[in-house]
């Protein structure tokens, strides 16, 4: 009898790590466990979602609640609600969740409540900010979760210090099987470097949407004064999500854009593309930080704190917070080095097929 589990995914990190995990099931799991895909509408943007679908062989959701907007309180709300209407109706055996977004809190929550286990995929993760909506949603998530997939030994310690020991399993990181499923297909299918008419390491990538640097009107202008100043010695690009772009036209800090490359929200392949041959990274993503580690490329991450401080500790990424001076004197000198490690915390590529196993009562 085929074990089923129910995926919530709503927000862009989700499906690329949703997609290592529906792939193995097809390649290795298809008579022994079946999912249904549930996207809450999280992330509703074509170029934010549906190009995830296509260009990672995602099987279309049975279930799209289309849920987006409002405040943290809100949305969460109307996925819990949601969520729970498709749990009843479908009745899975685990209930399996990804990362951090409103769409985990509300998943972890609704299964929790009518009593369904739930596998949570990059647990243990802690920024030690309660500031961050993130961190709530993970540390919630894990508190009601029955397995906790770690990606890093760092993250079973942090359970293990919340005196969390039950279920937890170090299962690697699904994004490092993505990466390398992604490597070669994205230099070869994406056309982006071409169309920017970009060069090998001749650029600067960067990213920025945490609600910690976007809402705060001064951290926002610094980091642009700092991408503005980086573009006068090596051109910017810089894809915006919307949200972004709409507080920085808000901000009146438009201007600060003028000589950067600013790109609508790129599908996953052209992303990898640019991060593969930029020269450094700045962001402050955490699946972006991870990427450029796995691709060999220096990173500032735009935060004061980070949740992958295994990138940070082998000398590959750099925090740099929210300061002008900060992130202009850092791409100096991460633009000398040469990144390189043997190490590999985040595991050898096998995570998807180390997590069914766990489902699948292996």
């Amino acid at each position: 009898m085929s074990t089923r589990i129910v995926t919530i995914i709503g927000a862009r990190p989700q499906f690329i790590k949703a997609a290592a995990v529906s792939r193995a099931i097809r390649n290795s799991y298809a008579s022994r466990v079946e999912e249904t895909l549930v996207h809450t509408g999280q992330h509703y943007d074509e170029n934010m979602s549906q190009v995830f679908f296509d260009e990672l062989d995602i099987p279309v959701p049975k279930y799209n609640l289309k849920i987006s907007g409002g405040h943290h309180g809100a949305m969460t709300g109307r996925m819990l609600e949601s969520i729970e209407k498709v749990l009843l109706a479908e009745k899975p055996d685990w209930v399996l969740i990804y990362g951090d977004t409103n769409s985990t809190l509300a998943g972890a929550l609704a299964a929790a409540k009518l009593h369904l286990p739930v596998a949570h995929v990059e647990a243990g993760l802690r920024s030690f900010n309660r500031r961050m909506p993130e961190e709530i949603n993970r540390i919630v998530a894990d508190k009601v979760s029955t397995l906790l997939f770690c990606p890093t030994e760092t993250a079973v310690k942090n359970l293990t210090a919340e005196g969390i020991t039950s279920g937890v399993h170090n299962v690697g990181d699904v994004m490092y099987d993505v990466a390398l499923f992604s490597r070669d297909r994205a230099r070869q299918q994406s056309s982006i470097l071409r169309d920017l008419k970009l060069t090998e390491q001749g650029f600067a990538l960067a990213t920025c949407h945490r609600a910690e640097n976007t809402d705060d009107p001064k951290r926002l202008g610094e980091i642009l004064a700092a991408l503005a100043e980086i573009a006068g010695d090596l051109p910017v690009v810089l894809p915006l999500h919307p949200r972004t772009r709409k507080l920085i036209n808000d901000y009146g800090l438009e201007h600060q854009l003028a000589s950067i490359t600013v790109l609508d929200p790129l599908s996953f392949l052209d992303m990898v593309a640019l991060e593969q041959a930029a020269k450094v990274i700045l962001t402050d993503s955490g699946g972006v930080q991870k990427e450029a580690f796995f691709y060999g490329v220096p990173c500032l991450t735009m935060r004061d704190e980070t949740e992958w401080v295994e990138t940070v500790e082998l000398g590959c990424n750099r925090l740099v917070g929210a300061s002008k001076t900060a992130i202009c004197t850092a791409v100096g000198a991460m633009t000398q080095k040469t990144v390189t490690h043997t190490e590999t915390p985040y595991g050898q590529g096998d995570s998807a097929s180390k997590i069914l196993a766990r489902l699948a009562g292996n």
